[in-house]
């Protein structure tokens, strides 16, 4: 799909910038359209699943009014005597101001949560590495090594699930308390260790004995380049910021 095609630096300095201009922003209207368009963004010009988005979008969302709950229940109090009282009961009491502040806390976090899930759902990680090195002159060392250790992450897992298994196999039970958990992690952080200190080890010969220095590169067996759906991604999401802000200019 379109998005997944977009180059990855543009996308992340588009995400990044995006960010920093939202933040100066606290109105929960202009936050609600911007977030209404990112979402029909990812579903209608990528291949993400509503599944996967709505499981990582969860934790946001738990936050978010987490932020709501304490902005209402804990205000400022010096600003409260000049704002408009909705609802008092003993010493819980909730102005017009508080909530907007509230909601807008509340949609800042899902509006961001929403920009890095674009990000992130629509880029592959090794292309990613690839436009950082060619696009924004991250030095070849540093990206290989990222890539390696990213390629380690899910061996790394398999490993500690396989021990898993053998210790149940040998009659060891599920840890059921906290501290049985840390006993059993610390049994098997030595192990995991020395098997990722090894496939390091095989990595770096590996990359040595097929020419990598760690030199500075000029040809690319694949080239990441920038064209012109790269420009119109960031015309999209400045035309989107743009609705946002005159969509909250109009209901405010």
């Amino acid at each position: 799909m379109w998005l997944h095609t977009i180059n990855p630096s543009v996308k992340l300095l588009t995400v990044l910038a995006s960010v920093f201009v939202l933040a100066l922003f606290l109105d929960p209207v202009l936050y609600l359209i911007f977030w209404v368009g990112l979402i029909l963004m990812t579903f209608t010009l990528s291949q993400t699943s509503w599944k996967v988005w709505s499981l990582l979008t969860a934790p946001f969302v738990f936050m978010a009014v987490g932020y709501v709950w304490t902005a209402m229940l804990f205000p400022n109090e010096s600003l409260m005597a000049q704002e408009t009282l909705i609802f008092e009961w003993g010493w819980l009491r909730l102005t017009e101001e508080s909530l907007l502040r509230s909601a807008g806390l509340g949609m800042r976090v899902i509006t961001f949560s929403a920009l890095s899930l674009l990000f992130v759902l629509t880029t592959k990680p090794t292309y990613f590495m690839l436009s950082l090195m060619q696009q924004l002159k991250l030095p070849t060392r540093l990206a290989y090594g990222i890539m390696a250790g990213y390629q380690f992450l899910p061996l790394i897992k398999e490993e500690f699930q396989i021990m898993q298994r053998a210790q149940q196999i040998r009659g060891v039970g599920r840890p059921r308390t906290i501290k049985e958990r840390v006993i059993q992690w610390k049994s098997f952080i030595i192990p995991l260790l020395a098997s990722a200190i090894r496939k390091a080890e095989r990595t770096a010969i590996a990359m040595e004995s097929k020419g990598f220095t760690g030199e500075p590169r000029t040809h690319w067996y694949r080239k990441i380049s920038v064209g012109q759906r790269d420009f119109v991604f960031i015309g999209i999401i400045g035309a989107l910021f743009l609705l946002s802000y005159i969509g909250s200019s109009f209901f405010n």
